[in-house]
């Protein structure tokens, strides 16, 4: 009986490519800066949601407590500017819609063949999903754009929010509801539109409209870095090892 000898295994079959070092290192990159991203839009849209209740109820409580200019005991000026009010309204209403989309297609996954044959290469792509291929880049690539698009929108509308807000707050005639409410802040009142209240609400509208525009401006860096990584990392996607073949 005769002993066919085997040759030594090659290294090559123990060696990892390095095709697919680097693309576990740029995902692992990509998660990082997708936590930071999630985590800035979430404060982003807790802001945006704080700024649009103080200043939409400042609005309100103007509204009901407003009386025409003949009356003899009005609480508000007859020159009376509401529109920094407005542009904090305005602009906070576009960034929380704007991060709100953001979280919502930050926390959708599209399953795309890529994926699914470096995380699970026992499973079939087509058992994942009956989506076409491209139909798939497609949803990928939106998925992308978006997650992009939306921290710019946020980051613009809160820029020409409080752009717009020291803009039209620049007369020293003419007063804000800021400016009144917070001039009569120390009456005591048992009734709207309590001035102290309104003038802790504006602030802390102003404050956190201050502090937005450079919270977008880190979002939508963190996103441009987080979106040029996931394009540049297509090209080290390892390819597909082929199956071996079933014992007959």
């Amino acid at each position: 009986m005769s002993f066919e000898q085997k040759g030594p295994a090659s290294t090559s079959d123990f060696e990892a490519d390095p095709r697919d070092l680097t693309y576990r290192r740029q995902q692992g990159t990509i998660r990082l800066l997708n936590s930071v991203r999630v985590g800035l839009t979430g404060l982003a849209l807790l802001s945006g949601i704080t700024i649009l209740g103080t200043s939409a109820n400042a609005i309100m409580v103007y509204n009901n407590t407003h009386v025409p200019s003949d009356f003899n005991l009005a609480l508000w000026p007859d020159e009376f500017d509401l529109r920094p009010t407005v542009a904090l309204v305005a602009g906070s209403s576009f960034v929380l819609l704007a991060n709100l989309v953001s979280l919502i297609f930050s926390k959708t996954r599209v399953v795309s063949p890529i994926h699914s044959s470096i995380s699970n290469r026992d499973i079939k792509v087509h058992e994942l999903t009956h989506v076409p291929f491209l139909q798939l880049q497609n949803y990928t690539l939106a998925h992308t754009s978006v997650t992009f698009i939306a921290p710019f929108v946020g980051f613009v509308a809160a820029l020409i929010g409080i752009a717009f807000f020291y803009a039209v707050n620049a007369s020293t005639t003419v007063d804000t509801l800021q400016s009144w409410s917070c001039q009569w802040g120390y009456t005591d009142m048992t009734l709207e539109p309590h001035f102290g209240t309104l003038c802790q609400q504006s602030e802390v509208a102003l404050y956190l409209a201050v502090i937005l525009v450079p919270v977008e401006a880190i979002t939508l860096m963190v996103a441009g870095v987080q979106m040029a990584l996931e394009r540049k990392s297509r090209a080290f996607v390892p390819a597909q090892k082929p199956s071996s073949p079933a014992l007959s």
